[in-house]
């Protein structure tokens, strides 16, 4: 990954205190171990919410690497927008996402169930 873009993630990871641009969840930057101890799941569970670069405006489409342009967002949510056929703008898809995480849905039943019940956290409302 370009420096630039790793730098302009760093500041969007600590300008969105760490959550996920769309989802709202905390995300980690550098060390998975102790993410995966903190929020007690597995591993594989925590590298799904390893922090991402994700263009607004994709550079495909004419997006540069900018702070205006560079957002901070979990390896989940990032991957589910660009593996839809048409990717959804960053707004439409943010609400989308915060209406299936309203409705108990978006991440799978076991990270769910680790995740909220054994940190008696909710979903995030924005």
């Amino acid at each position: 990954m370009p420096k630039l873009l790793v730098r302009l993630r760093t500041s969007a990871f600590r300008s969105q205190s760490g959550l996920c641009y769309y989802c709202g969840y905390p995300m980690w930057e550098k060390d998975r171990d102790s993410y995966s101890q903190i929020y007690k799941i597995s591993r594989s569970q925590a590298e799904l919410f390893k922090c991402t670069a994700e263009h607004l405006l994709a550079r495909q489409d004419g997006g540069i690497d900018s702070i205006q342009n560079v957002v901070a967002a979990c390896h989940w949510c990032n991957q589910k927008r660009h593996r839809r056929k048409l990717a959804p703008s960053p707004v439409k898809y943010r609400k989308m996402v915060q209406r299936m995480l309203r409705k108990g849905g978006w991440f799978c039943k076991s990270i769910a169930i680790h995740y909220l019940e054994r940190n008696r956290l909710t979903f995030p409302q924005k």
